[in-house]
């Protein structure tokens, strides 16, 4: 069957496979702040380069899947350098209270965070995002916006219990898995200390 597919689509397909079922993929670097409790800990990341969207108007799933679709094409070449870069994890998704706009985020390989490929669609952008001290709880199975939420809520509850001084008006999402991982799936909730 992929004898009838062009060219084009099925290197994108062999790189879509590549990119999903490779376990090893470049994240963000980040120490430990305190050691962590059962239900949360404390990071501190640092300053990184990201690849962004935001999608306007749509639920949190249909904004991560059309954002996702944008990145995973700059990340094919759609860029100025027409450069493949190497996927990365998290993929990252800001959620602002009573807001319909989701911005979807690719972390910028270590390679190429002195100077990343410039995107050539216009709602895809370059941003830095400065370091941060930032509070994480983990989960497994796979995340839908509910589940995301019900444990952003978690985690919020838990941080106003112990007395922690967060920004309580957003947090992101952040997805480590392909589709295809059926198990062992890792997810996380982020909000930032203030």
């Amino acid at each position: 069957m992929n004898c009838f597919l062009p060219f084009r689509s099925r290197e994108m397909i062999k790189s879509f496979k590549q990119t999903f079922l490779s376990l090893e993929l470049q994240s963000p670097r980040w120490t430990s702040a305190e050691i962590a409790v059962q239900d949360y800990e404390l990071r501190h990341y640092e300053t990184a380069k990201w690849a962004s969207t935001v999608i306007k108007g749509e639920t949190q799933k249909e904004a991560l899947r059309q954002g996702f679709w944008k990145l995973f094409y700059y990340i094919q070449g759609k860029n100025e350098k027409e450069l493949k870069i190497e996927m990365t994890v998290p993929v990252t998704c800001l959620v602002k209270s009573g807001c319909t706009d989701f911005k979807i985020s690719f972390f910028v390989p270590f390679e190429h965070q002195d100077s990343p490929p410039q995107p050539t669609d216009p709602e895809v952008f370059i941003e830095e995002r400065k370091g941060e001290a930032i509070f994480v709880r983990s989960f497994g199975g796979f995340a839908s916006p509910e589940k995301y939420a019900e444990e952003a809520q978690a985690l919020a509850r838990i941080l106003k219990n112990v007395g922690q001084s967060f920004h309580e008006d957003f947090y992101y999402t952040a997805g480590y898995d392909s589709p295809f991982k059926l198990f062992n799936r890792h997810n996380e909730v982020w909000y930032f200390k203030k």
